[in-house]
């Protein structure tokens, strides 16, 4: 409409039966658009709501074995593990060794290795295997084209 003294805009806003809404305050001269604040309100509440909806903060599901695990039981876990990694939650795998298990870690190291080679196409390993004590843990990170 261009430049309106505000008495006759506000009187254009009240004949269309809307509201004089104040866009831009800071500008020279200050920027006024004739709407409906309560659509306005709302659809900046619909875009926040968007918003927070894209932005999920990623989960840290984990799964815990043993070096002596049943197949039947390690099956299930990865089973588990794929599923988390398909949802778009990282995994942490930890492999806890008992007793003289300790004296073994090759062992561990198998197992991880067997482990990276089931997860592959559902997620990546982020960081090579560590120790911690007596526990082995291995991060994954989802993969962007898993066979969800």
């Amino acid at each position: 409409m261009g430049l309106i003294a505000y008495p006759e805009a506000q009187e254009k806003a009240r004949n269309a039966g809307l509201d004089l809404v104040l866009v831009a305050e800071h500008s020279d001269p200050p920027v006024c658009r004739i709407m409906d604040y309560g659509k306005l309100l709302f659809e900046q509440k619909k875009n926040l709501k968007n918003q927070r909806k894209r932005n999920l903060t990623q989960k840290v599901k984990e799964v815990k074995f043993h070096v002596n695990v049943d197949k039947h039981d390690y099956d299930y876990k990865i089973e588990h593990a794929c599923a988390f990694l398909g949802k778009g939650n990282k995994v942490k795998i930890t492999l806890a060794l008992r007793g003289r298990e300790m004296a073994h870690k090759e062992m561990a190291f198998d197992l991880v290795n067997k482990i990276t080679e089931d997860l592959k196409g559902f997620g990546n390993p982020e960081v090579t295997p560590k120790f911690q004590g007596r526990n082995m843990t291995v991060p994954f990170a989802p993969d962007k084209k898993g066979k969800h």
